[in-house]
Order: C-alpha cells, then structure tokens, then sequence
C-alpha cells in the first residue's frame, strides 16, 4: 500500500569532424541538450546551469556583476590544489575575470603525465565552455572526435543504434590546452609540486579551490567538516587504450569460464580509442587478475576481447585494477575552502561524467564568486546551484553501475532487448527520446515486443491467470482513510470509479484490513463484515459496468505493529488520542520506541486466528466480485514484520533464517489461494529492501519473491521500505524500480514496479527494457484519474487498450495553450577591466 500522501513515499574507424560550428556530444548514457534548428553564435557569454534531470535551467533575467569594494573582500589571491581539467579551468576563469588576482595551481606530477586516455564532454558542458571561455572551446572544437552510433556485441549479435552525437578527445591534449590557456591569462602553474595543506593555503589565500580529486588529502583533513561518505562498489575495473580509433562507443560482452566480463570503448583520436575491462570482484579473482602485474593484465584483457580489437595489443599507463567508490560529502566547503571535482563527488565512468561535472563545478563556481558579493555567499551559491546537478547524475550513474553489476542478470534477454535495456540503463535515456534518436532500431524492439504497429508497449495486453489486462497501467493502492467502521462510502466509489474511467488496465483498492485490529487507523476501510462486503460489491459493479475492461483488485492486509494511530494528516503514525486497541505482531517491538505501542507477540493460536482472518476476507472479496487479489507483505504491516530481520526476532519456527521468518507469511498466503478463485489471479506486495543496515537486503527479496511463486503467486508486486522508521531510502525517479528489474530477470516470474513512476515514457522504457512487466502509479493518479487517458492522447493513440467512456470522448484532444516566451539568460561571464 502506498498512502496518498505519504512523505516517507516521495515519489551509453575514425569520427569525421561533422562541418557545423558546434559540438554536439552526449555521455555515454546517451544524454544531451536538445538541439536548436541553428547554431548561430549566441549574442551574450554566459554559464549555463543544468536542472536535476540533465536539462538546461530556464535562464532568468541577465545580471550584471556586482560592484566590488573593500567590504566585498572579492579574492584576490586564489591558490588551486590539483592540476585537473576541473582546477585548471577554474584556475583559467578566476584569471580571466580578474586580470588582478594572483591565481596559482600545485599540481604534484609534471605536465606531461595523465592517466587515463580519452574524454568525452557532453553538449550542455560545451555550452558553458563557449560562452564563458570561447578560446578554450575553439581549442577543444580542433581537436575533437565525433561519433554518433553504439555498438553492442553480445553473443554473436553486433547492434548498432545512432542519433546520439558524441565528442572525446585525449585526456592529455586537453590538459595542453588548459595549460596552455591558464600560461595565457598569467596563471602560475607549479609542476611537480606538492601543494601545502590547505589550511596553511587559507591562511596567506582569500580562496583555497580543493581539485585534488577522489583520494583528496584536503577532504581527509577536514573529514569533521565535509563529513565525507565513501562507498565502494562491487567490480573491478582497468583504464587500458587500444591504437584503433572505434567508429562507435562500443560495448562488448564476455561470457567466460570465471563468470561475465564488460568491455566499454570509444575513440579519442583519430587512431586511438580508450577501453575499460570491467567484471564483479569475483569473477576478477576466479580469473586470477588479482595475482597479474599491468603488463600480464593488459595483455590477457587484449587477449579476452580479441575480437572486439581486431587482435590488436592494448596499451596501459600505469593502469591498475580499481573498485570505483562513490563519494558523497555532506558539505563542499570550509571557511574559504572549497571542494570541486571528484573531491567533492564522483560518478560511475560508465555514463561519463567525471571530467563534466569537474569543468561544470568550475564554471558554477567562477560565476558565483563573480556574482555574490562575498565569498561565502559566493561558496553558498555554488553549492547551491551544483549539488542538485551533482546529486541527479549520481542516482544515474548509481543505476548504471548496478546495471553492470548485475549485468549476468540480463543476459538471457532477446538481443534488441537487451541492447534497448543496456541504453536506458541509467533512466536517462528513454523509449521516447530513443525512438527520436534511431527510430528503426526502437521499432525493432518494439516489433520484438509484441507492439501492434502504432501501439506504444504500455497499450499492449498481459495476462494474469485467466484475467487480460487491456494495457500495462495499475493504479497503485493508496490509503484513503475515510472509511466508517471499515465501510467504504461514496468517496471509495468516485475515487475508485474515476481512476478506471481514467483508462488504466487494473485499478487496485487501498490496504483493506481483515480484522478491526488490523486496521492502521480508524478510517480504514475493511472485508471482515458482509456489510463492508456488499459495499465493495456496489464499486466493482460501477466499474465493471461503466468501464468495461477495467479490472479490479483488492488488496488485504494486516498493520501489525504499525496500527491504531491517526488519519495521515492528524499526525502520520501518532497514536490515537483516545481509544486505541491493542497490536499484534512478530516481535514485541514498537514502531517507534517511546511514541507507538508495544505490540503482543503473536503466539501458535494468534497466527491461526489471524490467518482465518485474511481467508474469510478473501472468500468475501470473491463474492464481492473484485478480479485480482494481492496479499499486503510491505511496508513493515503484519506480515512484512515477520519477513524483515529487523522486526522479526523471534526464537521459534518463525524466526531466525529467512526460511522461517517466510513460514507464517507463506501460510497466509496458502490459505488465501486456497478460498481464492482458482482463474483470478494473486500478486503479492513486498518490500525488496529495508533501506536500513541490517535489513531485507536485495538478495534476500530475490529468495522471498522465490518462495511466493513457488507457492503460486502469478506476479510480485515490488515495493520497499517503510519498515523501520529509521530508513535511508535512496529517493530518485523510478528508484524502487531495480528491485523489480532484479526479481523478474532473476526469476522469470512477472513483476510489478512502483516507485516515483511519473510518466508514460518512463512506463514504455520500462517494460520495453524487460524491467517490469506491468507499472503501478499512485501519485500522479491523484493529480490527475485519467492519467492513462491523456498518455494515450500524448502519443497519438487511439486503439482498444485505451478507451474513451463515450461521455468524454469529446474532451480526448489536449485543449491548446497560450505561447510563453523563453527567458533571458542568467548570466553574463565578462571580465572586469
């Protein structure tokens, strides 16, 4: 169940040089700008921000940089620690828009060294170099590549999709042209030579800029500070270059004796390309890489993707296997210290975007220390501005690193859906910017699909048992809490009824409990009376008579621990003030200590009862005539706890090894199907994480899903969270939605994704990727019940799957709208005399 309003439930030979002026380039998740019809100089410099989602940000009205006086102490003497793309771009626009600061960069290694090979900038970053530094961008436009396909090889299967515009070159050129543009502007460059502490920088700079990157010495010095998180990932993987320029960003599947293997590639040069060899760690020990020195490494990976190199050897440079760690840091600076690069985050290489969110660190910063009228508010703003850029690419990197980890997972896919799977990978790239891109390659995978010509995949049908669903929409069960003694009224009537005249296939109940004592609050609704039943009997009758093909369920549960509390909005959680009943659960352990009841274990006559309980609930939703019935095991309510570790400590048959703290939900559901209609189908709700250490883990709800289907659930409903009160949810679009993927790719069985699902194109992405096979949304239901409908509108179709009620159909065109003119551009980055 997901409450209405709940706040614990927010919701990627040679590349021709292309003859216009601009670089259009993606990362290698396939992300960029959208295109203008021309690219004409723009009249102003400017930097441009990006929103969350990779898109620009509306540009509001052009300020002019604030006057300087000695109240504004604007800095003067910058000291920059690593010599990076990022710090040497800062080092260049600090310079550029003051003449008059003393601007100096230590940079340990000489100015010949680099690691790693090729780089590949995205357009939106390109976009901020051109207008706040036209000479760097005219210097990386001569040198750049430009590709617009992948390839990707799998089992003998070479795919290919264009449209998406890629630029790289060599990570060593680029560093040439920084130095060269920072000796230019009068930049003091220091080679090989260690900068001093920060602190000691601080004391004799007015801003110390930290480049110093992912092991940085001055984020470890002032860890108490930045209150760095540092996590590391589960593959390995090597920095390698091959001298052939790909004509494509290749990817490239080994399947080997010691497990799966990853090749990712992409040309640099006009005859070099870099290559990263990526497996699990242990695939990387059963290999035995983990006893080869970097020249042994370098040519077994040579020898492994022999193929892919057309024999050729691979070269390193002073490459070594790493595990790639995240870094996150509560804040990014300290006094007149700042953080910047992949000192303050980084992101998996394998959607690009190290050095992009580095050189974007550096333009945000110079622009704020320009526009604010002291430096910390200068540090304020910059932090401001980038850190929800900076926290939307990792939840995109985050979900393409565990793509590749997960990566043997998907390896049983059709060759077009697994090609499709691996693009969209990062939920960046999408069915409908995908099929703008390379519209004959997406309608082969759409055809693979079984899409009818003209039908989007969620207007496709699937079947449950003896129900079709007439498409792939469900709206998600979503508490209401204004029921009367368990009975729904007239507001379950009109809720329910719009939502299925709103077009989706199946259209689900809130939790309705099978006791009073298992209500969550006193507004829930119910099915242990026949009068409850009778009036769930009047909206199955509404919605199958006014919205023919519309399917209903019901969903039973039990709140356990987590009942007798309030409505939502008196006070999510709180008990009641005044006549709360007593709770059941696994374990004697309240919701939250010292504000929730404590809860009775429940002993060998407790489980019975309650199990009879949910049996006569079900043999009541039959007769009331609902068509699909699933079995609440989330969100920390009775049967959840009895899964979750957390809330499960109990010493008996039902507790301790997943296996027992499964027995009593696996009961309950046995007694279920066995009263349940034998063509009507049952799904079950779990939450595939606890999002708390200790916890469900991913693992463990691969095992739970399992044991479900074993027993004869047609599909699982994957949820997660809301066990504990103490949970760290990683909140994001679509980011319950890897647990579901893992489940059905692991298991073969149908799933059901939720979680902050907030468009039809992410639907279509989902289910064309094989990550789900149908798609439930609770949200954007509220907003609007014909959501389904106006998806249909959206994109032009009009089919069977997706019907108009003949009383509406005048209102299935959009309405038109008025026409708003674009805002002017923020910011001018022109130097002060």
């Amino acid at each position: 169940m997901t409450p209405a309003q709940d706040p614990r439930t927010a919701p990627s030979g040679t590349g021709a040089v292309r003859p216009e002026a601009h670089a259009v380039a993606t990362l290698p998740d396939g992300t960029r700008a959208p295109r203008p019809e021309t690219r004409a100089p723009r009249p102003e410099n400017h930097a441009v921000a990006t929103l969350p989602d990779g898109t620009r940000a509306p540009r509001p009205e052009t300020r002019a940089p604030r006057p300087r006086t000695p109240e504004t102490r604007a800095p003067l003497r910058v000291a920059v620690i690593g010599g990076g793309p990022g710090g040497l771009y800062a080092a260049a626009l600090l310079k550029r828009l003051d003449p008059a600061r003393e601007v100096t960069v230590w940079e340990r290694n000489a100015p010949e060294d680099t690691f790693g090979f090729g780089v590949v900038l995205s357009d939106e970053t390109l976009g901020g170099i051109e207008h706040a530094d036209p000479a760097v961008y005219r210097a990386l436009q001569d040198t750049f590549v430009r590709w617009d396909d992948i390839h990707i090889a799998h089992r003998g299967h070479l795919l290919t999709s264009t449209g998406h515009g890629f630029a790289a070159l060599g990570r060593r050129r680029l560093l040439e042209i920084l130095h060269a543009r920072c000796t230019e502007l009068g930049v003091r460059l220091r080679f090989r030579t260690e900068a001093p502490p920060a602190a000691e920088l601080a004391a004799t700079h007015d801003l110390v800029v930290a480049a110093d990157g992912v092991h940085s010495r001055t984020r470890d010095a002032h860890a108490d500070v930045f209150r760095p998180t540092l996590t590391t990932h589960r593959c390995r993987y090597i920095w390698l270059a091959a001298d052939v320029a790909f004509d494509a960003f290749r990817f490239e599947i080994a399947e080997t004796e010691y497990g799966v293997m990853q090749l990712h590639g992409y040309p640099f040069s006009a005859d070099s390309s870099t290559v990263i060899v990526e497996m699990r760690e242990e695939v990387w020990r059963a290999a035995g890489f983990d006893e080869l020195d970097e020249a042994e490494s370098t040519a077994r990976c040579a020898k492994l993707f022999a193929e892919a190199l057309g024999g050729r050897a691979l070269r390193s440079n002073n490459s070594s296997w790493t595990a790639f760690r995240t870094v996150v840091n509560a804040r990014w600076s300290h006094g007149n210290t700042v953080l910047l690069g992949d000192a303050a985050h980084t992101a998996h290489f394998s959607i690009g975007s190290g050095t992009k969110l580095a050189v974007e660190d550096a333009l945000a910063l110079a622009a704020c220390v320009e526009e604010q009228p002291t430096l910390e508010e200068a540090l304020a703003a910059y932090e401001t501005e980038r850190r929800p850029v900076v926290e939307s690419t990792q939840r995109a990197a985050a979900a393409s690193l565990r793509w590749f980890e997960e990566l043997d997972g998907y390896l049983d896919q059709p060759p077009r859906q697994f090609a499709f799977n691996l693009l969209t990978r990062s939920r960046r790239v999408t069915h409908d910017n995908l099929r703008l891109r390379d519209p004959a390659f997406t309608g082969s995978v759409e055809r693979d699909f079984g899409c009818p010509p003209g039908t989007p995949p969620m207007f496709t049908p699937f079947r449950l048992r003896g129900l079709t669903l007439r498409n792939r929409v469900v709206v998600s069960p979503m508490d209401l809490y204004v029921a009367e003694d368990g009975v729904p009224g007239d507001f379950h009537l009109v809720h329910l009824g719009a939502r299925a005249l709103g077009g989706a296939g199946l259209v689900m109940t809130e939790m309705v409990c099978v006791s009073p004592q298992g209500r969550i609050t006193p507004g829930c609704t119910g099915l242990w009376t026949d009068e409850q039943a009778a009036a769930w009997s009047r909206i199955t009758a509404f919605v199958h008579g006014q919205s023919p093909g519309t399917a209903i369920g019901v969903q039973l549960g039990h709140s356990g621990r987590k009942g007798s509390t309030r409505r939502m909005w008196e006070g999510i959680d709180q008990p009641l003030p005044a006549g709360n009943w007593p709770l059941t659960a696994a374990s004697p352990l309240p919701y939250r200590p010292g504000v929730n009841q404590i809860p009775h274990a429940l002993d060998r006559d407790g489980m019975t009862a309650v199990r009879e309980d949910f049996a006569a609930a079900a043999r009541r939703a039959a007769l009331s005539g609902f068509d699909l019935l699933e079995l609440h095991c989330a969100h920390g309510y009775l049967l959840s706890g009895f899964l979750s570790p957390l809330t499960n400590h109990r010493t008996d048959a039902y507790g301790g090894a997943l296996a027992n703290r499964l027995r009593f939900p696996l009961e309950v559901f046995d007694a279920v199907r066995e009263v349940w209609p034998e063509d009507r189908p049952m799904t079950v709700r779990i939450s595939a994480t606890d999002w708390a250490d200790g916890g469900t883990t991913a693992e463990d709800a691969v095992e739970i899903a399992r044991a479900f289907a074993a027993h004869g659930a047609d599909a699982l409903d994957v949820s997660t969270g809301q066990v504990v009160p103490d949970e760290h949810p990683e909140y994001g679009r679509s980011y319950q939605t890897p647990y579901a993927d893992r489940i059905r790719n692991a298991l073969a069985v149908p799933v059901i994704a939720v979680g902050a699902i907030s468009s039809w194109d992410d639907v279509n992405s989902l289910l064309l990727a094989g990550r789900a096979d149908l798609c439930a949304l609770a949200r954007p239901h509220l907003y609007d019940p014909h959501w389904t409908l106006h998806a249909a509108a959206d994109q032009n179709y009009q089919g069977p799957a997706a019907p108009w009620p003949a009383p509406y159909r005048a209102g299935s065109r959009r309405p038109p709208t008025g026409r708003t003119d674009a805002p002017k551009p923020r910011l001018s980055l022109t130097p002060r005399p």
